[in-house]
């Protein structure tokens, strides 16, 4: 009897591999992907299946069908506030603009004022300005939040206004923010904060999806002004790791009707989170020192860039590709995490190889050592094609930046992984101005400076033992 029982778990298993293997080909999104979880499922089911329904989902079918449900309700809410937003629509005569466009399923607006953020203390104290001046409501969230000093603080601003009357939405990663006492989420509740984790693994249908992450920054205030970037909250953000040493990262405030698109992005997180639909001011307000009867000459041109496991397409990839296609003078990328797919390296090797002055920047000192590693196998082809590569020396480097020629520059959560481009949910804010290319421009000319270059010397004279390290290290990235 118990002979019978073991064959016939054993046959259940396989059969579930087959049937695994078949939406694995059906619904990978990329060849490679597929065809390296169709042979794990067919020869090792028991150890695949479960991997493969933790980590091998291609789309986040759940929040796919919330979506469904919001964009109705949303379009209905727009659509009473279409007349207030014709002046503030940009006309994209650019076919590079009109792409993003398409990508964002969000229009270009004028009457935005984009601010550079440099690094903690100069994000932190805007942000909590933002939260100090907030009247009617504030939307915030982050993948990462720690109960230290820099938490409680956050924690206590976000306490007071409440208790003065302002209604605030906190969403935060449960995966990401694994850390948070229930302590912290408690305090903030009784202070009559609205408190949700993403629950990426609502539902029993969605139980094992514990593979996405919402990865967004975002912060809302009154729907007027908003906060987007690489910061998360907790001290090592303010250079206070002794390992990591001085964090050099990049934020952005937005004021004017591009802050709706922020807002749209968290209003759709928090319908998928918390089943509610949350009432908001949808009317578009220009930033204050964009005066109506002098015009928008003056103003910044802003389009908002949500992207996820839950798009069509897969979003953030093909933003970047975009970028990099372009490009004809310059394409200047950071990011701390650089293990770019197939189409990204062949696009960057060929902006290079046209002539672009193509540099991406990444940290010298790891955070994440698998990252890290993998990153030294495909390194040597880039710098043989004329990519530059520089490491930052004085600390760690958490920024997502791109510099396009002297047009157009973004700013957001994205960075150059497979993680980012198909598994988180991130959101890019792409600014298409030529001042703001300027200042992203001398920021990171300062950071170059800060960096050594990569060479193909230090590269091809490692030891045997650390190629085949790094190549392993690459082969072991998210399979999809």
């Amino acid at each position: 009897m118990t002979s019978w029982l073991i064959g016939l778990a054993i046959f259940l298993i396989y059969v579930l591999g087959i049937l695994s293997a078949v939406l694995a080909l059906m619904s990978a999104r990329t060849s490679q992907g597929a065809i390296a979880w169709i042979i794990s499922l067919l020869t090792m089911p028991y150890l695949a299946v479960p991997a493969y329904w933790i980590f091998g989902r291609p789309r986040f079918y759940g929040y796919v069908l919330a979506r469904g449900e919001r964009d109705s309700v949303l379009r209905r809410q727009l659509h009473r506030y279409r007349d207030r937003f014709e002046p503030y629509l940009s006309s994209a005569s650019n076919a590079d603009i009109r792409a993003v466009e398409q990508l964002a399923l969000m229009p270009l607006t004028r009457g935005n004022r984009a601010e550079l953020l440099v690094d903690g203390e100069a994000t932190f104290e805007s942000l909590f300005a933002g939260i100090e001046a907030a009247e009617e409501y504030i939307l915030i969230q982050f993948f990462i939040v720690r109960d230290d000093a820099l938490g409680l603080e956050l924690k206590q601003r976000l306490q007071r206004a409440a208790e003065r009357g302002v209604r605030v939405c906190f969403l935060f990663d449960e995966i990401g923010s694994h850390s948070l006492p229930e302590r912290y989420l408690r305090d903030l509740r009784m202070a009559g904060v609205e408190v949700s984790a993403f629950r990426s693994s609502r539902g029993l249908k969605h139980r094992f999806q514990l593979n996405f992450r919402n990865h967004r920054k975002v912060l809302v205030v009154d729907g007027r002004e908003g906060w987007t970037g690489g910061f998360n909250v907790g001290t090592e953000y303010l250079g206070e790791n002794p390992r990591l040493g001085h964090w050099r990262d990049t934020h952005l405030k937005l004021s004017g009707p591009s802050v709706l698109g922020l807002q749209e992005a968290f209003w759709e997180d928090w319908h998928w989170a918390t089943g509610e639909m949350i009432s908001l001011t949808w009317t578009p307000v220009p930033f204050a020192g964009d005066r109506q009867d002098e015009g928008l000459a003056e103003s910044q041109s802003v389009v908002i860039v949500p992207s996820g496991p839950a798009d069509q397409l897969e979003t953030a990839s093909l933003l970047v590709q975009h970028a990099i296609h372009s490009a004809h003078e310059r394409l200047w990328v950071t990011s701390p995490y650089f293990v770019p797919d197939q189409g990204v390296q062949d696009a960057l090797r060929l902006a290079a190889m046209r002539g672009v002055d193509v540099r991406i920047m990444m940290p010298e000192r790891p955070d994440h050592l698998l990252v890290f590693l993998s990153a030294f196998s495909f390194l040597p082809d880039m710098l043989r094609a004329g990519v530059k590569v520089f490491r930052y020396q004085p600390g760690f480097l958490h920024q997502k930046v791109m510099l396009i020629d002297d047009v157009a520059a973004s700013v957001g959560t994205v960075n150059l992984d497979n993680r980012s481009f198909r598994l988180n949910f991130e959101i890019t804010a792409v600014v298409p101005d030529r001042r703001f290319a300027a200042e992203v421009r001398q920021m990171l000319e300062r950071d170059f400076g800060d960096c050594r270059r990569v060479t193909l010397e230090e590269l091809t004279r490692r030891p045997l033992w650390r190629k085949l390290l790094s190549r392993a290290a690459y082969l072991l990235s998210p399979i999809q």
